[in-house]
């Protein structure tokens, strides 16, 4: 049996795996603020699939970058409780087992480039917007080499503009293209507002940023995925493709664009590839 999870920065999403090719029906639950409150509710979770069956190792995800040994996150705006906590060391003494941690939004991308949007693709951009920006490389199956994580959220592009809502620095895309940045801007939930013209200056924002994405990365393939992306109301992946064509022009042509398919439980397909490596 094999445990596979995703810690979001709002809901934490667990499954197991017994026979490594599909997973159980997950259980997902809000993410707790608070690191011991997160592994006294993952411990309780673990005992409830596992059904005290052995689990022979674990992977997954967590919102934020992890240390070089990925062990611990070493930032995370929406866990910050969880920051510097022995994360991988706690859970390994739970299930008694080795765990492999990755940042989230690689594993959902690794999810997608396996078994959704990406399948079959040599080289996969993956970016989620949702409450935050995030997002990885995939390689020929696999979440590419990187020593701190991939953070495409944190590219500036506009260094005299909004301060990032998650870090405070200006410029940043995901000071004008998230969640909390429209939170913060019209003071309403992203699904509350309507009007098509604040989705269509983020389709240009998120443009700008896939276009450098898009030069740095060269994927054959861009999937797209998160709450922004889609449900609506929400940002329409034909304006950002529009808005792509009018700057990213030092290619001959441009990666396909996908919607992300596999919905809430990208991260464990992901996790479960993870074991696969």
């Amino acid at each position: 049996m094999f445990l596979l999870f995703d810690i979001g920065g709002t809901k934490t999403r667990l499954a197991v795996s017994r026979g490594g090719k599909n997973f159980d029906e997950p259980k997902i639950v809000a993410t707790p603020r608070d690191f011991n409150a997160g592994i006294l509710l993952f411990e309780k979770i673990i005992s409830e699939l596992s059904g005290g069956e052995k689990i022979e190792a674990a992977a997954g995800g967590i919102a934020g970058p992890l240390d070089r040994g990925k062990t611990k996150l070493i930032n995370s705006p929406n866990l910050s409780g969880w920051i510097d906590k022995p994360l991988k060391e706690t859970l390994q003494k739970i299930i008694k087992a080795p765990l492999y941690l990755e940042n989230d939004a690689a594993v959902v991308g690794l999810g997608e480039a396996v078994n959704g949007a990406g399948k079959g693709e040599e080289i996969v951009a993956y970016i989620t917007v949702s409450t935050g920006i995030g997002g990885a490389r995939i390689v020929d199956g696999k979440i590419d080499r990187n020593i701190f994580g991939f953070e495409p959220g944190h590219q500036i592009i506009d260094p005299t503009g909004t301060l990032c809502p998650m870090c405070g620095l200006a410029g940043h895309l995901e000071g004008h293209v998230s969640g909390v940045a429209l939170e913060t801007r019209y003071h309403k939930k992203p699904y509350e507002i309507d009007d098509p013209d604040v989705w269509e200056e983020e389709a240009k924002w998120l443009a700008y940023g896939l276009n450098n994405t898009i030069v740095h990365w060269s994927p054959s393939v861009v999937v797209l995925g998160g709450s922004m992306m889609t449900k609506s109301p929400g940002i329409s992946i034909e304006r950002v493709r529009y808005y792509l064509e009018h700057t990213l022009s030092i290619f001959s042509e441009l990666p396909r664009l996908a919607k992300a398919e596999l919905g809430d439980v990208g991260g464990l397909y992901g996790a479960l590839q993870l074991l696969k490596h």
